[in-house]
């Protein structure tokens, strides 16, 4: 069974920089699209980024793009997001997900059908 585990959240300055990772064991990251989504207090989980799994090939919400890049190292079985210049708004839990490879991969979390990470906290605050 996958096992997702994020890493590398906390309080960051506006217009400051993190890169999370979203470190998988268990199984290969290969055959699924992976997930950025994120949840702050209040609010519904959102999608953030995804890339697929068979060409990688991204797609962001439109409150991250130009600002946020995901990526995939199959090798190390990892995903980053790499987050710069981040705003008090992009403060959240930010949870991976590996999902069973589409045509598309999405960014609807009610739709995830694979496996979760147990979240990161992002503080975005002066």
């Amino acid at each position: 069974q996958l096992q997702l585990v994020e890493s590398g959240g906390g309080l960051v300055q506006p217009g400051g920089s993190l890169r999370l990772s979203c470190a998988a064991s268990g199984s290969t990251l290969d055959y699924y699209d992976i997930g950025w989504f994120r949840q702050a207090p209040g609010k519904e989980r959102e999608g953030v980024s995804c890339i697929s799994s068979s060409d990688g090939s991204t797609v962001y919400a439109d409150s991250v793009k130009g600002r946020f890049t995901i990526s995939r190292d199959n090798a190390k079985n990892t995903a980053y997001l790499q987050m710069n210049n981040l705003k008090p708004e992009d403060t959240a839990v930010y949870y991976c997900a590996a999902d069973p490879g589409r045509a598309q991969c999405i960014l609807r979390p009610g739709d995830v059908i694979g496996y979760w990470g147990q979240g990161t906290q992002i503080t975005v605050s002066s």
